[in-house]
């Protein structure tokens, strides 16, 4: 007999992210779902991207977002309510940009346009990684990950952002099994905005991780995936 298929696990990166932000939780997973890293790199809206994401899996899904990815997921949630089996959100907000947010956003838009797209620079690298990782090889890798992604894509994305839904006002309908991570140390989206959210969302689990900054996924990857695996079990 045929091997019986396994859900699949539509995995949504944060702004100049790809597939390295989910690496660990691909490998450590692979026996219980079927994991797929969307491409968030094409659109220039959220709503765009979750369609595109969604098109990518069929049937049955459980969706899991890190920061821009989190504004993702609750879109997919919106486009196909039916479809998600389970929710998971790391490092995100259900609000949109506060105005001093919005307008350094659209400062480093019009740098990049101007030619000085720097990715992500040591300079930044203590708004993303606790500072346990500012000098090892994380640093590293997360430097080279947003070269990959690049100007081009970032300029969409942070165009995305900028024209984001509030999803405050959904949190309530969502009735499938939700995890919410965040990292004790991240100044990006604050613990505060992730009990805001898992407060919102009737039964939802709200973990906060130790030595963690806005990428828990990839500083603290064991921890990360046996979240996951209880979350998916």
């Amino acid at each position: 007999m045929p091997a019986p298929t396994r859900m699949p696990l539509l995995l949504l990166p944060g702004l100049l992210c790809d597939g390295r932000l989910w690496r660990d939780q691909m490998d450590g997973l692979a026996d219980l779902v079927d994991p797929v890293v969307a491409d968030l790199t094409l659109d220039t809206s959220i709503q765009a991207m979750a369609a595109r994401a969604i098109a990518t899996v069929e049937g049955p899904f459980a969706v899991a977002g890190l920061s821009m990815g989190g504004y993702v997921a609750f879109e997919v949630m919106r486009q196909a309510p039916g479809r998600v089996a389970r929710l998971a959100l790391f490092d995100t907000s259900a609000r949109q940009d506060a105005p001093e947010q919005a307008k350094q956003r659209r400062g480093l838009m019009s740098l990049t346009r101007s030619g000085r797209f720097k990715g992500v620079t040591p300079r930044l690298l203590p708004r993303l990684l606790h500072e346990r990782n500012l000098y090892g090889p994380l640093a590293g890798e997360v430097m080279e990950m947003a070269e990959r992604v690049g100007r081009d894509a970032f300029l969409r994305q942070q165009e995305a952002i900028l024209k984001r839904s509030d999803s405050r006002g959904d949190l309530g309908s969502i009735a499938v099994p939700t995890l919410v991570v965040a990292g004790e140390a991240d100044v990006l989206t604050p613990p505060e905005l992730a009990r805001e959210i898992a407060e919102g969302i009737p039964g939802a689990a709200l973990h906060l991780l130790p030595g963690c900054a806005h990428l828990p996924s990839m500083e603290e990857p064991e921890a990360v995936t046996a979240l996951m695996r209880a979350w998916l079990s």
